[in-house]
């Protein structure tokens, strides 16, 4: 999972899922030491907690667990799982309000609640509220952890000091004029000869289409960028199904200008397009 990518309502469904485990294991009932009267001293009755009865540690302790692992996992995989046709951060509102419906009217049907009951209730209770906000409330949709520094962007694929390697779309990287010999340098600016038996104006107009192209990888540099929502990567052969998905929060390498695309590469090493690039944040 990538930390960077849980947002404020992931953490706080997280705390409270740790809040609810520990509650479990606190007494559920609280009971008075009975008074003797005479020689007579009634038993005492033992305290217990989540882990002795079957049905609360079901339907809200481990519940509101489940609820937090289905709510987590959905939302840090690329593309939503389904079951029966529902995504499984439904199914895990779904438990979630569950639990702390269920441990709103155990309480209410008791007596003498204990420290695990009423820490239970209200860990659940913030849960459920957490599951169901997060998605809905804009300052629980901030990252949970700040984006990383960026470093200094080098060359893609080349080292500090060193020129990187070359090649069509390198950025930085020096195209040989149009007509020109691999290996053979020219001097800035010069026009290539026409060849014999070619009109001069007829080889200037291709040469300059080819200038343009050059002109714009060469005035690209790599870039450090952030998303602000998830967006998906596709690949660079123009196929509709995604890559990869980029997630907010954490910092990705634009190697190349494609349109008005960008040609980003993950943590992972992978490559594709990104085409909506409204809003995103330089490094």
């Amino acid at each position: 999972m990538n930390i960077r990518s849980l947002t404020r309502g992931d953490g706080v469904v997280i705390g409270a899922a740790v809040v609810l485990f520990i509650a479990s294991f606190l007494d559920f009932k609280s009971y008075d030491k009975p008074a003797c009267s005479g020689n007579f001293c009634p038993p005492e009755v033992d305290s217990f907690n989540a882990w002795d009865s079957l049905g609360l540690l079901m339907s809200i302790y481990l519940a509101g667990g489940i609820a937090a692992a289905l709510i987590l996992v959905s939302r840090s995989m690329p593309q939503q799982r389904k079951i029966a046709g529902i995504d499984l951060g439904q199914f895990g509102v779904a438990f979630a309000v569950f639990a702390a419906w269920t441990a709103f009217w155990t309480i209410i049907d008791g007596s003498n609640s204990g420290p695990g009951q009423i820490v239970g209730l209200l860990a659940v209770l913030i849960l459920a509220a957490g599951a169901v906000a997060a998605p809905l409330v804009p300052a629980l949709k901030a990252p949970l952890m700040g984006a990383p520094k960026p470093q200094v962007a080098q060359p893609y694929g080349g080292q500090p000091g060193q020129p990187g390697p070359g090649g069509y779309g390198y950025p930085g990287a020096q195209q040989p004029p149009y007509g020109g010999q691999p290996g053979q340098p020219q001097p800035y600016g010069a026009q290539p000869q026409p060849q014999q038996g070619q009109p001069a104006q007829q080889q200037a107009a291709p040469a300059q289409q080819a200038a343009a192209p050059a002109t714009a990888a060469a005035d690209f540099a790599p870039f450090w960028f952030a998303v602000p929502v998830a967006r998906p990567l596709y690949a660079e052969d123009g196929s509709p199904t995604p890559i990869a998905e980029l997630a907010p929060g954490t910092w990705y390498l634009a190697v190349e200008q494609r349109g008005p695309g960008l040609v980003a590469q993950t943590q992972d090493g992978r490559r594709g397009v990104l085409q909506d690039t409204t809003g995103i944040q330089r490094g």
